[in-house]
């Protein structure tokens, strides 16, 4: 028989075990949640997914980026900013796919709304790719929230067999659920239509294996892209456009470089780098105020 002494302990542990269950599922109730303290405190976020589910994590030092620094997209600035300024005014608003060559300023683009209008109740979360499938769960943490917010997804591309694209498809437009007022999707993308199409998808049937009504396969595939009420193309910068840009950085970093010799330098560095864009033109002039302020101190010594 069990001993007094046996049947209390187990009847303790098993009250522990209770306990314990009750405090997981607590923590996991609060999960997705931030205290509005923090949300009252920061300008950014990011969205970190975790066992299933996740939570919004405070941005301590965000990456703020001036919109005069963004040479040669005014366009596109000129297009984000209005877009911007309806959503924040609590007028209607889209939206937006940034897509295009790499380098051209996208993201920098979205990240620089954040600078200019933090002050006005803009606010930014990261969402990766593999965090789409929380957007609903987001949106309610958001819901009753003053700021407006927008859910940047940035180099977003899909594969065919990846679900979370149906579930930002649904939060773009015709989903169950609703999206808040105060939220808005600015993604970013090298592929205008986020998933990859084949030659396959534009021919007519030739055996029994290949899709009888190809187009519905293609349509599928666009149809993605179609929901960001604003579509922005970024193509890769002129040659001009590129010294142009090389020239505000050395300026803005104080280089006193005879601009013949900047420039010739630069188009050696554009040469051997992936491609003309404002990111290898700010790569260059890091590198040329890093190697000119080297060389400075090692004279002085």
């Amino acid at each position: 028989m069990m001993s007094e002494k046996t049947r209390n302990q187990e009847e303790l542990f098993i009250q522990l075990l209770e306990k314990a269950d009750t405090l997981l599922t607590h923590l996991g109730a609060l999960q997705g949640q931030l205290p509005n303290v923090a949300l009252d405190d920061y300008i950014a976020f990011r969205w970190r997914a975790q066992n299933g589910s996740g939570y919004l994590i405070p941005v301590k030092h965000p990456n703020l980026v001036g919109l005069s620094d963004l040479i040669g997209i005014e366009r596109q600035s000129t297009e984000l900013d209005r877009n911007t300024r309806q959503f924040l005014q609590g007028l209607p608003a889209n939206h937006v796919l940034l897509w295009g060559d790499r380098g051209t300023g996208k993201s920098s683009l979205v990240k620089g709304m954040l600078a200019r209008y933090a002050d006005d109740g803009l606010r930014l979360i990261g969402v990766s790719k593999e965090g789409l499938v929380h957007l609903q769960e987001i949106a309610e943490v958001l819901w009753e929230r003053p700021e407006r917010y927008i859910l940047f997804c940035d180099d977003l591309a899909f594969n065919e067999d990846e679900p979370e694209y149906r579930e930002l498809k649904a939060m773009l437009e015709g989903g169950i659920s609703d999206c808040p007022d105060n939220v808005l999707i600015y993604a970013t993308s090298n592929r205008r239509h986020l998933m990859p199409r084949q030659v396959r998808d534009n021919r007519y049937p030739q055996n029994e294996e290949d899709e009888l009504y190809p187009r519905e396969a293609t349509e599928e595939k666009v149809s993605l892209s179609d929901r960001f009420g604003l579509r922005l193309s970024f193509q890769r910068i002129s040659q001009d456009t590129y010294l142009q840009i090389v020239s505000h950085y050395a300026e803005k970093h104080g280089l006193s470089v005879p601009t013949d010799a900047l420039y010739r330098a630069a188009l050696e560095w554009e040469a051997s780098s992936s491609g003309r864009s404002g990111r290898v033109a700010y790569q260059f002039v890091a590198d040329l105020t890093g190697r000119l302020a080297l060389e400075s101190n090692t004279q002085t010594k």
